[in-house]
């Protein structure tokens, strides 16, 4: 398979934030994996290098990665339409042993 080198300023602008739900939080516990909000273009190939890039001193090892495009919901503001954007999701299986700490976080400068 063909080799595609990445930029690592796109790879910083990939992940959003965590999602945080009841489902979320139940699938962390249960298989080991968490999801974030991504961009909408991302692949899974990037989504895997963001993770590993972002907690790089953890040494986290991504196992799979599973995107969905959530479809935005129609609103409606008194008697016009409207709807919410669309947005995408990646739930990120890690590797057994390892866990994702978000609480001593610090961010990765592009050199």
């Amino acid at each position: 398979m063909k080799e595609i080198k990445v930029n690592q300023e796109r790879l910083l602008k990939i992940i959003f934030a965590p999602h945080i739900s009841e489902k979320a939080t139940f699938v962390g516990e249960k298989d080991n994996q968490t999801i974030f909000r991504v961009a909408l273009d991302a692949t899974k190939k990037e989504i895997k290098d963001a993770v590993e890039l972002l907690w790089s001193e953890q040494k986290i090892k991504v196992d799979s990665v599973r995107t969905i495009t959530v479809k935005g919901k129609k609103k409606r503001f008194g008697r016009f339409l409207g709807c919410r954007s669309n947005w995408k999701k990646a739930i990120v299986s890690i590797k057994d042993g390892q866990e994702i700490n978000f609480t001593n976080f610090t961010s990765t400068e592009v050199k």
